[in-house]
């Protein structure tokens, strides 16, 4: 079996509207967002084989703090241009590409595209996939090549608004 968290980066800064999109950094509260869910991860005992990120700041911020959190080395953390701007396409060709040796990974992302691949990839109705959000879905699968439509199921979707009291 196969499992992919696929990981909305956390709620980023708008503060410099003359910043590029690329560069915006996270916020106060997507910064707090994110020790709620690596502490969630981390109290479930999740830690994947291989975490693979957009290079945009606010992914890559996101990927750096779930992975501090959890005891995931930082340095091993993998870059993918696609991730940033790519779609269902290439966000499944990069699943395509993880190695079988794999059986647990972080796709840390953004929307529209990462809602629309665990949409697609589950056959469930999400909408959308908030900041700081993880939808964990399973495969039945031995190899990462077998995914495709429909070929798994969702084993939770967590995000940090169901835990917040405000």
């Amino acid at each position: 079996m196969k499992k992919i968290y696929f990981i909305r980066h956390a709620k980023s800064s708008w503060s410099d509207e003359t910043l590029d999109d690329f560069l915006r950094p996270l916020n106060a509260r997507g910064k707090a967002d994110l020790r709620l869910m690596g502490r969630r991860l981390k109290s479930f005992d999740v830690l994947p084989n291989t975490i693979y990120s957009s290079p945009a700041k606010r992914a890559l911020k996101t990927a750096k703090a779930l992975a501090e959190i959890i005891g995931y080395d930082k340095k091993d953390i993998q870059l993918h241009e696609a991730l940033y701007e790519g779609s269902y396409e290439t966000y499944l060709d990069v699943i395509h590409q993880i190695e079988d040796t794999c059986d647990s990974v972080f796709i840390v992302g953004h929307n529209p595209t990462i809602t629309e691949v665990a949409e697609r990839l589950s056959g469930a109705i999400l909408s959308n996939i908030p900041t700081c959000a993880i939808v964990c879905i399973a495969f039945e699968a031995e190899h990462f090549q077998e995914i495709g439509e429909e070929s798994g199921h969702i084993l939770f979707f967590d995000y940090p608004k169901k835990h917040r009291k405000d």
